[in-house]
């Protein structure tokens, strides 16, 4: 029976793990005040556990240095967090402190920096407050100070300012560590490139050497003699269980030929074999081939293997596109799927931009049961065999590329829209329509003129926020399409 829903193809394909988001977090307030009123550290410091408590219970590791009173304190907390290798530092001001305890961790913990600073309730008693409860509503005092002396230090300052159980706040801070998630998997992701360059697609040209100087990732370049040895190691047996696990996925058009459907499935196990055996995070490939020739073949028969990978949280992608599988990697990881696309149509009467591709789909993002289709011939491509059809989940969704300019720097473009239902072509691509609350043409004009590719990460949800603030985290460009 094919699984209707995401969690049914989750039992199916587990899920590909990968190293956690570490995030230090350190509390403070000024020494001076523990003598003056002895009440009151006992009070942040439970406040601070609160904070540490919540941030325990998200998917990251958490080096908690704890609270520091003073510069030498936060001279060692510095030491601790670098020792650490975090992708994000959380400085929370429980009262008031200076720029000089918190600059040091800031300088020397090498991670991007949030600062958070949660008051004890919504408002003070003001009748019956003394100066030391006051002061326990006072962290929002040195925000400014922090703010200004990053900002001639040359650190770029993140804040969020709220109370200390305000949900609202916590959904605010909770975008900087799903932006953390992502600057995690950039920075120590393996990224196969098999094959070549699709003739002509200059947009699609990626230097080898900016990814690992923009976000530290590695690019293995591959051959597809890599794939053709371990696929020509697969046994009967193995391509029978794959042809079964695909059966249980995917619904089989009658159009599918049941030699091209075996042969997807023995591409597929040798593709898990290359991934495995290199430990890739994403693969981008592409083969012309000629005349039927085995390389040809190869590249023709990823698609089924491609999607599975994808579904498991390895993206795969056809046309060489590796820019396009840093994108799907970020939403990936932060749980919003991410299918590979490109605008296919535009449909001026219903108000929607038709987007998706031929080829490798997320799977866990489908809105029905994905189908299997036959195809004597891929447009634009040589070859022939079986293709992966379905739109993505009805609802939200939010795009994501990666743009480049003249002087080689990335940028992420992002733009939300919704997935709604309408007809949509039966030719064995994945497709969707977009409705972004605005003249598609215009939609089209403004998305073009930022530097992304024609290809991107169609991602489920709202999630504008998480990849603005990863762009900050990564140092790079953010542009977005408003609706």
């Amino acid at each position: 029976m094919t699984p209707s829903t995401s969690s049914g193809f989750a039992e199916l394909l587990p899920a590909h793990s990968r190293r956690k988001p570490r995030i230090g977090l350190v509390a403070g307030g000024l020494g001076t005040y523990w003598p003056q009123f002895p009440a009151l550290r006992p009070q942040l410091e439970e406040s601070a556990r609160y904070v540490s408590e919540r941030f325990r219970a998200m998917d990251a590791e958490v080096t908690d240095v704890g609270f520091i009173s003073d510069a030498q304190e936060g001279a060692v907390a510095a030491e601790t967090l670098r020792r650490a290798d975090c992708d994000l530092i959380v400085l929370f001001l429980t009262t008031y402190l200076t720029a000089s305890m918190v600059l040091p961790i800031a300088q020397r913990a090498g991670a991007p920096v949030l600062v958070i600073d949660l008051q004890p309730t919504e408002k003070m008693d003001h009748a019956s407050f003394d100066t030391g409860a006051w002061l326990a509503y006072c962290g929002q005092c040195p925000v400014p100070e922090v703010g200004n002396v990053f900002r001639r230090a040359g650190i770029e300052f993140r804040s969020v300012s709220g109370w200390l159980r305000q949900e609202s706040a916590w959904a605010r801070i909770e975008q900087w560590i799903h932006a953390a998630h992502i600057r995690a998997a950039l920075r120590h992701a393996r990224h196969g490139l098999m094959g070549h360059l699709y003739p002509g697609m200059l947009d699609v040209s990626t230097d080898l050497t900016l990814l690992p100087t923009t976000f530290g990732s590695h690019v293995e370049v591959l051959e597809f003699d890599d794939l053709r040895v371990r696929v020509d190691a697969v046994t009967e047996a193995e391509v029978k269980d794959r042809t079964a696990l695909a059966r249980e996925i995917f619904t089989l058009d009658d159009s599918v030929n049941d030699e091209d459907f075996a042969w997807g499935a023995r591409v597929s196990v040798g593709l898990d074999r290359l991934v495995d055996d290199f430990g890739l995070d994403t693969l981008a490939y592409y083969h012309r081939g000629l005349d039927g020739e085995l390389h040809e073949r190869l590249g023709a028969g990823m698609i089924l293997g491609a999607s599975l990978l994808t579904g498991r949280g390895i993206p795969t992608t056809g046309e060489y596109e590796l820019r396009t599988t840093v994108a799907q990697l970020a939403t990936q990881v932060v749980g919003a799927g991410g299918s590979f696309c490109e605008i296919q149509a535009l449909n001026f009467e219903d108000g929607v931009v038709e987007m998706g591709h031929d080829g490798p789909a997320h799977l866990a993002v489908s809105s029905r049961e994905p189908l299997l289709r036959g195809l004597g011939v891929y447009h634009g491509k040589r070859g022939w065999g079986v293709s992966v059809e379905f739109d993505v989940q009805h609802g939200p969704v939010t795009l994501l590329g990666l743009g480049q300019d003249r002087d080689g720097s990335l940028s992420f473009v992002a733009s939300t829209g919704t997935v709604v239902p309408g007809p949509l072509l039966a030719i064995g691509n994945t497709t969707s329509r977009v409705d972004f609350a605005r003249d598609p043409g215009e939609w089209v004009d403004a998305w073009s003129a930022t530097g992304v590719g024609h290809h991107w990460s169609l991602s489920v949800g709202d999630r504008i926020g998480d990849y603005r603030a990863a762009a900050s985290l990564l140092g790079i460009d953010f542009r977005e399409v408003r609706s």
